[in-house]
């Protein structure tokens, strides 16, 4: 288990780190917060059933992970500014793998027109930055941002 667990430490200690800075906006922070989740996740692995992937596993722990660390410092988080403007790409794909709702996405996605389509298909399956997005386009990366916003509110309403 210990080779195993370093090995998904290096895969997804980056990548669960990037989540919860898109949240924290803050380097110490984002650091402390995914060493803690990993931390907690190696000691509660009995209850990983696998009933979502292992990364969405560790950001949801992550994220819960952060939410206790601002309460313990008093500081105000409101959930509901994350999941009504910014809802976070990990929790739309928490979202559709706990709702069994992967074909249902992928047709309400082919229904999209461009540039909505394209645009959400790189940032999730391709795991684009806006940056790098923007650049495919010759447009900005807040252009980029904008675009990936408006897909996913199209595809959260067609999904309701």
């Amino acid at each position: 288990m210990e080779s195993n667990y370093e090995e998904v430490y290096a895969k997804y200690f980056p990548k669960v780190y990037l989540y919860i800075f898109t949240i924290c906006h803050d380097e110490h922070i984002a650091e402390e917060v995914t060493q803690e989740a990993f931390f907690k996740a190696l000691k509660n692995i009995s209850s990983f059933k696998g009933e979502c992937k292992l990364q969405t596993w560790l950001c949801q722990i992550a994220k819960n992970t952060l939410y206790d660390f601002y309460k313990k410092e008093n500081r105000q988080v409101s959930i509901e500014n994350y999941s009504n403007e910014l809802i976070s790409d990990i929790d739309l794909i928490i979202a559709f793998e706990q709702n069994n709702q992967i074909i249902k996405v992928h047709e309400c996605l082919h229904h999209l027109e461009e540039p909505y389509k394209e645009v959400f298909t790189l940032r999730i399956f391709a795991e684009l930055s806006f940056k790098q997005i923007g650049e495919l386009f010759n447009k900005t990366d807040g252009w980029a941002r904008v675009v990936f916003y408006r897909a996913k509110k199209k595809l959260l309403e067609e999904l309701k």
